[in-house]
């Protein structure tokens, strides 16, 4: 027994099924083998929600290849929001955005302040 990050797929039945999650794992001949979980308490499932969200922003911001989205995830993340007001995060982002650019596509790399329409 194993605890494996992998898709849920309905292991845990009140997240969405394309989440990543982490549950119990059965590994043996057959491969792996999550354990199902079926429903978390609600408040459990609103704070894993939370992290969800900021996890599917970023994912769209990839295939629309929109880094608004970018901006958007990091506002939504519980504690990025915790510590810093608006500005401060859009800050945040344009500087890590500076500090990787040469590791990011170059859609990722103008600033939505600075395209021009």
């Amino acid at each position: 027994m194993i605890y494996g990050n992998l898709r849920n797929n309905g292991v845990i039945t009140n997240l969405p099924h394309n989440a990543a999650v982490e549950v119990p794992c059965l590994v043996d001949d057959n491969g792996l083998q999550p354990t199902y979980i079926g429903d978390l308490p609600p408040q459990l499932t609103a704070l894993i929600r939370t992290n969800i969200n900021v996890q599917e922003l970023t994912v769209r911001a990839l295939m629309e290849e929109n880094r608004e989205h970018v901006y958007h995830a990091a506002m939504m993340d519980p504690h990025t929001s915790a510590e810093l007001d608006l500005e401060q995060i859009w800050n945040l982002v344009d500087d890590l955005t500076a500090a990787h650019g040469s590791m990011l596509p170059e859609w990722a790399r103008t600033s939505p302040k600075q395209r021009v329409a």
